[in-house]
């Protein structure tokens, strides 16, 4: 995994500084609004299911083709336990805060304007809330916790409907979402 993502930034990095300059249009000041699916890895892993996500970033410009993110998601989940003849709640809130870096190829690809598409990376934090049921005294540290720290690889594309809205797909190694983008 290290080494894919240091080819891809190496990649990333080359192509950047390497292509001619031409008239592109502005990928940032963008509100992107998503619902995913995280998976079984990175923050997630020690839910052991999927998860459903709400995602919210900003996009502004710092380049030519590349933009900065920062974002906030939230997730939580449930699980109900049996014990002798009690019943308990687990509950868990997923509030992972960062900032996404994306490199677009809409020149390099000579893409049509009501398409972008891009590989990012994401680099952040999961802050986690946990409790159980009061009057449980079981086994407290029953779930493992995943290291709050994560850096995710995304590849995506947004189709703009107008100068204004957009609607985009983000497949990514932590969260996967879909959404609308307002420009």
């Amino acid at each position: 995994m290290k080494r894919l993502f240091t080819i891809t930034l190496t990649i990333l990095f080359v192509s950047f500084f390497t292509l001619n300059a031409t008239a592109q249009e502005k990928h940032g000041s963008t509100l992107n609004l998503g619902v995913g699916i995280g998976g079984y890895g990175g923050y997630y892993k020690y839910a052991n299911r999927s998860l459903p996500v709400i995602n919210v970033n900003y996009e502004f410009d710092v380049a030519k083709s590349f933009t900065l993110a920062p974002f906030i998601s939230f997730s939580t989940f449930s699980n109900d336990y049996h014990d002798d003849s009690n019943n308990y709640t687990y509950r868990e809130t997923i509030i992972p805060i960062g900032v996404k870096g994306s490199y677009y190829f809409d020149d390099i690809l000579q893409a049509n304007p009501k398409w972008d598409f891009y590989l990012a990376g994401s680099l952040g934090f999961a802050v986690i809330n946990s409790r159980w049921d009061d009057g449980y005294d079981g086994d407290k540290n029953h779930y493992r916790r995943g290291n709050p720290l994560f850096l995710d690889l995304h590849v995506g594309t947004e189709y703009h409907f107008n100068n204004r809205v957009g609607a985009f797909l983000d497949l990514s190694t932590g969260v996967s979402t879909i959404g609308i983008a307002i420009h």
